[in-house]
């Protein structure tokens, strides 16, 4: 469930640091947990989709080592980043 062009400009825009910025640690989970929280959903209505899930995984593996990384990198910017995004601790 990739996201849609607009969708992904959005969420750049919401989480980027400077006005040219893509690939900072804070837009790059921003854009995993859209993915996520669209897969999400899919799961809800294919139970079976092992396929998918596999994938699902993946990306929220992905999404943990890199907020592992910004944590222990500038731990203020975690703390305010997972508070924005809705996501625990």
């Amino acid at each position: 469930m990739a996201l849609q062009a607009v969708q992904k400009a959005q969420v750049v825009k919401q989480y980027q640091r400077t006005g040219s910025d893509t690939g900072s640690p804070e837009v790059q989970v921003a854009l995993l947990t859209e993915r996520i929280n669209g897969l999400t959903g899919h799961f809800k209505t294919h139970v079976k989709d092992f396929h998918s899930r596999r994938g699902l995984l993946k990306m929220v593996s992905q999404r943990r080592k890199m907020l592992d990384y910004l944590r222990s990198s500038n731990a203020d910017k975690y703390r305010s980043l997972i508070e924005r995004l809705g996501l625990r601790k």
